[in-house]
Protein backbone atom coordinates (compact mmCIF):
# COMPACT_ATOMS: atom_id res chain seq x y z
CA UNK A 1 0.00 0.00 0.00
CA UNK A 2 1.33 3.43 -1.01
CA UNK A 3 1.01 5.83 1.91
CA UNK A 4 1.36 9.59 2.06
CA UNK A 5 4.68 9.10 3.86
CA UNK A 6 5.96 6.86 1.07
CA UNK A 7 4.89 9.37 -1.59
CA UNK A 8 6.67 12.16 0.26
CA UNK A 9 9.82 10.01 0.54
CA UNK A 10 9.82 9.29 -3.20
CA UNK A 11 9.24 12.94 -4.09
CA UNK A 12 12.05 14.11 -1.79
CA UNK A 13 14.34 11.42 -3.20
CA UNK A 14 13.68 12.59 -6.76
CA UNK A 15 14.38 16.19 -5.74
CA UNK A 16 17.67 15.13 -4.08
CA UNK A 17 18.72 13.19 -7.20
CA UNK A 18 17.92 16.17 -9.44
CA UNK A 19 19.98 18.48 -7.23
CA UNK A 20 23.01 16.14 -7.04
CA UNK A 21 22.98 14.46 -10.47
CA UNK A 22 26.20 16.25 -11.51
CA UNK A 23 28.08 14.85 -8.51
CA UNK A 24 26.79 11.27 -8.48
CA UNK A 25 25.29 8.93 -10.99
CA UNK A 26 21.51 8.75 -11.14
CA UNK A 27 21.50 4.94 -10.96
CA UNK A 28 23.66 4.89 -7.82
CA UNK A 29 21.50 7.44 -6.03
CA UNK A 30 18.34 5.56 -7.02
CA UNK A 31 19.74 2.37 -5.49
CA UNK A 32 20.85 4.09 -2.29
CA UNK A 33 17.56 5.93 -1.90
CA UNK A 34 15.55 2.85 -2.89
CA UNK A 35 13.59 4.45 -5.72
CA UNK A 36 13.21 3.37 -9.34
CA UNK A 37 15.23 5.21 -11.96
CA UNK A 38 12.30 4.91 -14.38
CA UNK A 39 10.13 6.73 -11.85
CA UNK A 40 12.72 9.48 -11.54
CA UNK A 41 12.82 10.05 -15.31
CA UNK A 42 9.01 10.07 -15.42
CA UNK A 43 9.02 12.62 -12.59
CA UNK A 44 11.35 14.87 -14.56
CA UNK A 45 8.72 15.13 -17.31
CA UNK A 46 5.96 15.90 -14.80
CA UNK A 47 7.36 16.87 -11.38
CA UNK A 48 3.96 17.89 -9.98
CA UNK A 49 1.28 15.20 -9.90
CA UNK A 50 -2.29 15.76 -11.05
CA UNK A 51 -3.45 15.55 -7.44
CA UNK A 52 -0.88 18.12 -6.30
CA UNK A 53 -1.97 20.46 -9.09
CA UNK A 54 -5.60 20.00 -8.04
CA UNK A 55 -4.61 20.74 -4.43
CA UNK A 56 -3.09 24.04 -5.58
CA UNK A 57 -6.29 24.96 -7.42
CA UNK A 58 -8.52 24.00 -4.49
CA UNK A 59 -6.32 25.90 -2.05
CA UNK A 60 -6.96 29.10 -4.00
CA UNK A 61 -10.71 28.58 -3.60
CA UNK A 62 -10.32 27.66 0.07
CA UNK A 63 -8.28 30.80 0.76
CA UNK A 64 -10.90 32.93 -1.02
CA UNK A 65 -13.70 31.48 1.16
CA UNK A 66 -11.59 31.88 4.30
CA UNK A 67 -10.79 35.52 3.50
CA UNK A 68 -14.43 36.35 2.65
CA UNK A 69 -15.42 35.02 6.08
CA UNK A 70 -12.85 37.32 7.75
CA UNK A 71 -10.96 34.23 8.92
CA UNK A 72 -13.80 32.72 10.97
CA UNK A 73 -14.78 29.77 8.75
CA UNK A 74 -13.42 26.35 9.61
CA UNK A 75 -13.33 23.40 7.20
CA UNK A 76 -17.07 22.51 7.46
CA UNK A 77 -18.24 25.95 6.32
CA UNK A 78 -15.50 26.33 3.71
CA UNK A 79 -16.52 22.91 2.39
CA UNK A 80 -20.12 24.14 2.04
CA UNK A 81 -18.87 27.18 0.09
CA UNK A 82 -16.98 24.88 -2.31
CA UNK A 83 -19.96 22.57 -2.71
CA UNK A 84 -22.18 25.55 -3.50
CA UNK A 85 -19.64 26.61 -6.16
CA UNK A 86 -19.86 23.16 -7.79
CA UNK A 87 -16.70 21.54 -6.39
CA UNK A 88 -16.81 17.81 -5.60
CA UNK A 89 -13.87 17.44 -3.22
CA UNK A 90 -14.34 15.79 0.18
CA UNK A 91 -14.51 17.62 3.50
CA UNK A 92 -11.43 15.67 4.67
CA UNK A 93 -9.44 17.11 1.78
CA UNK A 94 -10.50 20.63 2.72
CA UNK A 95 -9.50 19.93 6.34
CA UNK A 96 -6.09 18.63 5.22
CA UNK A 97 -5.34 21.59 2.95
CA UNK A 98 -6.38 24.10 5.59
CA UNK A 99 -4.31 22.34 8.25
CA UNK A 100 -1.22 22.09 6.04
CA UNK A 101 -1.45 25.76 5.10
CA UNK A 102 -2.14 27.18 8.54
CA UNK A 103 -5.72 28.27 7.86
CA UNK A 104 -7.34 28.05 11.29
CA UNK A 105 -10.68 29.54 12.28
CA UNK A 106 -10.57 32.16 15.01
CA UNK A 107 -11.00 30.77 18.52
CA UNK A 108 -13.91 31.79 20.69
CA UNK A 109 -14.37 33.45 24.03
CA UNK A 110 -15.50 31.62 27.12
CA UNK A 111 -18.67 32.97 28.65
CA UNK A 112 -19.47 32.43 32.29
CA UNK A 113 -22.72 30.50 32.63
CA UNK A 114 -25.11 30.42 35.57
CA UNK A 115 -27.15 27.26 35.99
CA UNK A 116 -30.09 28.57 37.97
CA UNK A 117 -31.91 31.77 38.76
CA UNK A 118 -34.97 33.25 40.37
CA UNK A 119 -38.10 33.87 38.28
CA UNK A 120 -38.60 37.38 36.93
CA UNK A 121 -40.80 39.48 39.18
CA UNK A 122 -42.06 41.95 36.59
CA UNK A 123 -42.59 39.71 33.57
CA UNK A 124 -42.73 35.87 33.51
CA UNK A 125 -40.45 33.67 31.40
CA UNK A 126 -42.85 32.71 28.61
CA UNK A 127 -40.14 31.50 26.22
CA UNK A 128 -38.87 28.75 28.56
CA UNK A 129 -35.80 28.15 26.35
CA UNK A 130 -37.94 27.13 23.36
CA UNK A 131 -35.35 28.44 20.93
CA UNK A 132 -36.55 26.53 17.85
CA UNK A 133 -39.67 27.94 16.19
CA UNK A 134 -41.43 26.97 12.97
CA UNK A 135 -42.00 30.32 11.25
CA UNK A 136 -40.81 33.94 11.26
CA UNK A 137 -41.99 36.45 13.87
CA UNK A 138 -43.20 33.85 16.35
CA UNK A 139 -40.50 34.68 18.90
CA UNK A 140 -37.73 37.25 19.12
CA UNK A 141 -34.91 37.65 21.62
CA UNK A 142 -33.17 40.86 22.59
CA UNK A 143 -30.15 41.81 24.67
CA UNK A 144 -27.43 44.41 25.23
CA UNK A 145 -23.64 44.18 25.08
CA UNK A 146 -20.81 46.69 25.24
CA UNK A 147 -17.85 47.44 22.96
CA UNK A 148 -14.64 49.16 24.03
CA UNK A 149 -13.47 52.29 22.18
CA UNK A 150 -10.86 54.91 23.05
CA UNK A 151 -13.74 57.40 23.45
CA UNK A 152 -15.40 55.16 26.03
CA UNK A 153 -17.96 52.35 25.94
CA UNK A 154 -20.33 51.85 23.03
CA UNK A 155 -23.49 49.89 23.84
CA UNK A 156 -25.22 47.63 21.31
CA UNK A 157 -28.78 46.33 21.56
CA UNK A 158 -30.03 43.70 19.12
CA UNK A 159 -33.27 41.90 18.33
CA UNK A 160 -33.03 38.44 16.70
CA UNK A 161 -35.77 36.34 15.17
CA UNK A 162 -35.44 32.83 16.61
CA UNK A 163 -36.76 31.29 13.40
CA UNK A 164 -33.80 32.34 11.24
CA UNK A 165 -31.41 33.80 13.86
CA UNK A 166 -31.53 36.98 11.78
CA UNK A 167 -30.80 40.33 13.44
CA UNK A 168 -34.02 42.17 12.65
CA UNK A 169 -33.27 45.24 14.74
CA UNK A 170 -30.26 46.87 16.34
CA UNK A 171 -29.15 50.13 17.94
CA UNK A 172 -25.90 51.61 19.23
CA UNK A 173 -25.49 54.44 21.72
CA UNK A 174 -22.92 55.84 24.13
CA UNK A 175 -25.19 55.14 27.10
CA UNK A 176 -27.46 52.30 28.24
CA UNK A 177 -30.59 54.40 28.55
CA UNK A 178 -33.96 52.91 27.63
CA UNK A 179 -33.80 54.57 24.21
CA UNK A 180 -31.07 52.07 23.26
CA UNK A 181 -33.44 49.09 23.44
CA UNK A 182 -36.44 51.04 22.16
CA UNK A 183 -34.56 52.06 19.01
CA UNK A 184 -33.56 48.43 18.35
CA UNK A 185 -37.09 47.07 18.75
CA UNK A 186 -38.50 49.98 16.74
CA UNK A 187 -36.29 48.98 13.82
CA UNK A 188 -37.48 45.39 14.21
CA UNK A 189 -41.17 46.30 14.23
CA UNK A 190 -40.83 48.55 11.19
CA UNK A 191 -39.08 45.80 9.27
CA UNK A 192 -41.23 42.85 10.36
CA UNK A 193 -44.69 44.19 11.36
CA UNK A 194 -45.24 41.65 14.19
CA UNK A 195 -48.59 40.37 15.38
CA UNK A 196 -48.55 38.62 18.74
CA UNK A 197 -44.78 38.05 18.61
CA UNK A 198 -43.09 36.93 21.83
CA UNK A 199 -40.06 39.08 22.66
CA UNK A 200 -37.70 37.70 25.30
CA UNK A 201 -35.07 39.64 27.26
CA UNK A 202 -33.04 39.46 30.43
CA UNK A 203 -34.00 41.40 33.55
CA UNK A 204 -32.17 44.59 32.61
CA UNK A 205 -33.86 47.75 33.88
CA UNK A 206 -34.41 48.91 30.29
CA UNK A 207 -36.66 45.88 29.67
CA UNK A 208 -38.60 46.35 32.89
CA UNK A 209 -39.45 50.01 32.28
CA UNK A 210 -42.96 51.33 31.71
CA UNK A 211 -41.81 52.67 28.32
CA UNK A 212 -40.76 49.15 27.24
CA UNK A 213 -44.06 47.59 28.28
CA UNK A 214 -46.10 50.35 26.64
CA UNK A 215 -44.15 49.96 23.42
CA UNK A 216 -44.66 46.19 23.40
CA UNK A 217 -48.38 46.54 24.01
CA UNK A 218 -48.88 49.12 21.26
CA UNK A 219 -46.84 47.08 18.74
CA UNK A 220 -48.41 43.64 19.33
CA UNK A 221 -45.42 42.20 21.20
CA UNK A 222 -45.68 39.84 24.19
CA UNK A 223 -42.82 40.45 26.67
CA UNK A 224 -40.95 37.56 28.31
CA UNK A 225 -38.06 37.72 30.78
CA UNK A 226 -35.24 35.40 31.82
CA UNK A 227 -34.82 34.30 35.39
CA UNK A 228 -32.48 36.56 37.31
CA UNK A 229 -28.79 35.82 36.69
CA UNK A 230 -29.45 33.00 34.20
CA UNK A 231 -27.95 33.76 30.78
CA UNK A 232 -28.93 30.29 29.46
CA UNK A 233 -32.50 31.61 29.30
CA UNK A 234 -31.33 34.04 26.60
CA UNK A 235 -28.63 31.83 25.08
CA UNK A 236 -29.31 32.75 21.43
CA UNK A 237 -28.63 36.44 22.02
CA UNK A 238 -25.54 35.53 24.08
CA UNK A 239 -24.36 33.32 21.22
CA UNK A 240 -24.72 36.15 18.70
CA UNK A 241 -22.64 38.49 20.87
CA UNK A 242 -20.02 35.77 21.22
CA UNK A 243 -19.85 35.41 17.43
CA UNK A 244 -19.61 39.18 16.94
CA UNK A 245 -16.76 39.54 19.40
CA UNK A 246 -14.94 36.45 18.12
CA UNK A 247 -15.38 37.08 14.41
CA UNK A 248 -15.21 40.86 14.04
CA UNK A 249 -14.15 42.71 17.18
CA UNK A 250 -11.47 40.16 18.23
CA UNK A 251 -10.54 42.07 21.40
CA UNK A 252 -9.89 45.16 19.24
CA UNK A 253 -10.27 48.60 20.82
CA UNK A 254 -11.80 50.98 18.25
CA UNK A 255 -10.38 54.48 17.84
CA UNK A 256 -13.80 56.06 18.35
CA UNK A 257 -17.49 55.20 18.53
CA UNK A 258 -18.14 56.20 14.92
CA UNK A 259 -15.65 53.67 13.55
CA UNK A 260 -17.00 50.99 15.89
CA UNK A 261 -20.58 51.68 14.79
CA UNK A 262 -19.65 51.48 11.10
CA UNK A 263 -17.75 48.22 11.52
CA UNK A 264 -20.37 46.51 13.66
CA UNK A 265 -23.26 47.58 11.42
CA UNK A 266 -21.32 46.15 8.47
CA UNK A 267 -20.91 42.86 10.34
CA UNK A 268 -24.62 42.65 11.11
CA UNK A 269 -26.14 43.73 7.80
CA UNK A 270 -23.53 42.71 5.22
CA UNK A 271 -21.89 39.64 6.72
CA UNK A 272 -23.99 38.03 9.45
CA UNK A 273 -27.47 38.39 7.95
CA UNK A 274 -26.59 38.00 4.28
CA UNK A 275 -23.53 35.78 4.06
CA UNK A 276 -22.46 34.00 7.24
CA UNK A 277 -23.26 30.29 7.26
CA UNK A 278 -25.12 29.36 10.43
CA UNK A 279 -24.80 25.85 11.87
CA UNK A 280 -28.34 25.98 13.30
CA UNK A 281 -29.67 26.71 9.79
CA UNK A 282 -27.99 23.73 8.09
CA UNK A 283 -25.12 25.87 6.88
CA UNK A 284 -26.94 28.75 5.16
CA UNK A 285 -27.23 32.42 6.09
CA UNK A 286 -30.28 33.88 7.87
CA UNK A 287 -31.36 35.73 4.72
CA UNK A 288 -31.07 32.59 2.59
CA UNK A 289 -32.92 30.53 5.18
CA UNK A 290 -35.85 32.96 5.16
CA UNK A 291 -35.83 33.15 1.35
CA UNK A 292 -35.97 29.35 1.14
CA UNK A 293 -38.88 29.30 3.60
CA UNK A 294 -40.84 31.87 1.57
CA UNK A 295 -40.18 29.95 -1.65
CA UNK A 296 -41.39 26.68 -0.12
CA UNK A 297 -44.43 28.42 1.37
CA UNK A 298 -45.39 29.88 -2.03
CA UNK A 299 -44.83 26.55 -3.73
CA UNK A 300 -47.21 24.83 -1.29
CA UNK A 301 -49.80 27.51 -1.95
CA UNK A 302 -49.77 26.69 -5.67
CA UNK A 303 -50.72 23.06 -5.07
Amino acid sequence: MVTKRNRNHVRLAYQFIETNKRRYSVETMCQVLEVASSGYYAWLKKPISDRAQEDVRLLRLIRASFVRSHGIYGAPRVFLDLREAGETCSKHRVERLMRENGLRAQGGFRIKRVSAGKPAVLIPNLLQRQFTVSQPNKAWVTDITYIRTWEGWLYLAVVLDLFSRKVVGWSMRATMQRELVLDAVLMATRRRHPRGTLIHSDQGTQYGSDAWRRFCKSNHLEPSMSRKGNCWDNAVAESFFGSLKKERIKKHIYKNRTLATEDISDYIETFYNRTRRHSHLSGVSPDEFEANFKHQHRAKGLH
